[in-house]
């Protein structure tokens, strides 16, 4: 598999733009992540919404380990785009500030972090958790990363201060938390399959987030992570907002990837936009979330600007 990817990744990008221009499929090489992770079933929405708008582009997902395996794939070639937690784009900056950047062609959606027990539990608080078995999410993941930072903004340690669990699937994480093998699972993003998934059972969900305080001394230790609110009713049970931290994850190219690729993305996202063919999954990937989210029009992949600019959508 990894020779098949470094193969095609070899292969000239005039060689992807000349087979779109002459009508023929374009197939991008996207990663995604396991199944059971938002990224999972945003990339299978993706697919499935982008079949309807543009017949020639095609989205292969590539199932990973999820954010971290996505950069190191992206950054050498072997897929074209992948799905990046915010936290995994700002490690990678501090790790590897000469490195090539990795342009953005959209966001995907608004990352809220939460905790989840069963609502039958007694605990209501973080600090009830302390010393708990709480699943973080598999190494890597967009979750596990996110919950690190969050819980070292609140001067706790994952590993230290809990008994931590990293699954090596998603998936099994609702399960423990469900059998009581777990007290509580971190999940990020709105409607999380794995909070979904227990919310939808008969005991019940309850949602554990910061309090005021420890968000702004979260935000104090790392200011990236932006206040998020989880809207009310968005899960079995949840009759209230709840004020959480978080960040925006974003559709990511390699460094190379053919501007006439990251154009026709670029279109085809905006064309389901305008028609209103955004479904829930979906619903966040817009062009002025995008604009809204990012530092500089400079982070958007050059075939993404040039086709915002052609819309006015961006100077």
């Amino acid at each position: 598999m990894i020779r098949r990817r470094s193969l095609l990744s070899a292969l000239p990008a005039v060689t992807i733009a000349s087979t779109a221009a002459r009508g023929q499929s374009l197939t991008i090489r996207m990663a995604t992540a396991a199944e059971g992770n938002s990224f999972y079933t945003y990339g299978a929405a993706l697919i499935d919404a982008l079949k309807g708008v543009d017949p020639i582009l095609t989205i292969k997902a590539e199932l990973t380990g999820g954010s971290a395996e996505n950069v190191r794939l992206l950054q050498a070639g072997e897929v074209d785009m992948g799905l990046v937690s915010g936290e995994a784009m700002h490690e990678r900056r501090g790790a590897s500030p000469n490195a090539p950047p990795l342009p953005i062609v959209s966001v995907v959606h608004s990352t809220p972090g939460m905790l989840c027990v069963r609502a039958d539990s007694r605990y209501r608080r973080i600090a009830d958790l302390e010393g708990r078995p709480v699943v973080w999410g598999p190494r890597g993941s967009g979750s596990a990363v996110q919950a690190r930072y969050v819980m070292d903004g609140m001067g706790l340690d994952m590993d230290r201060d809990f008994q931590a669990i990293y699954p090596e699937e998603l998936a099994e994480g609702p399960t423990m938390v469900m059998e009581g093998r777990a007290a509580a699972i971190w999940g990020i993003g709105l409607r999380w399959p794995g909070f979904v998934e227990i919310a939808s059972r008969p005991l019940g969900a309850r949602f554990i987030v910061p309090s005021a305080e420890d968000i702004a001394r979260i935000r104090d230790r790392h200011p990236f992570l932006v206040p998020l609110t989880v809207p009310a009713g968005l899960y079995p049970g949840q009759y209230d907002a709840l004020d959480t931290v978080g960040s925006w994850s974003f559709i990511l190219a390699r460094p190379d990837l053919d501007e006439a690729v990251g154009y026709r993305m670029a279109a085809a996202l905006h064309k389901l936009e305008r028609i209103g063919g955004l479904s829930r999954q979906l619903a966040q990937t817009t062009a002025r979330n995008t604009l809204a989210a990012i530092d500089s029009v400079d982070d958007l992949q050059s075939g993404v600007l040039r086709y915002y600019r052609s819309v006015k959508l961006a100077k």
